[in-house]
């Protein structure tokens, strides 16, 4: 290695914002932490919810709405065949009233020749 050219590794004390210190060898000065082991939720077990904008209460709602089962989702292709039977239900039910309004209009054009 060439010498001169790599930095100083010393030992260092690094403080976490919840108080604790511990050493360990770094290239820097002094470090500090927002959160370290001794107060992390995964390595402390406690949980800690930020709840922003709601987010946990709509999950919680809508996790009280299933009772704890999780739901199906249907494939695709079954909800495509669904949506084209409703599309083609809705012009058949659409295509008497227009003929309908076809006729009543002939009527009404053919009184005012009249």
């Amino acid at each position: 290695m060439k010498e001169k050219i790599h930095p100083q590794y010393d030992f260092v004390e690094v403080v976490c914002a919840c108080g604790n210190k511990f050493l360990t060898r770094s290239t820097t000065k002094n470090l500090k932490l927002d959160i370290c082991s001794a107060c992390h939720p995964f390595f402390t077990g406690k949980q800690k919810l930020l709840d922003t904008e709601g987010r946990v209460d709509k999950f919680n709602k809508r996790f009280a709405a299933t009772a704890g089962k999780t739901v199906v989702r249907k494939p695709k292709t079954e909800v495509k065949a669904k949506a084209k039977l409703v599309k083609k239900t809705v012009k058949k039910a659409a295509a008497p009233k227009k003929a309908a309004a076809k006729k009543t209009e002939k009527k009404a054009e053919a009184a005012e020749a009249k």
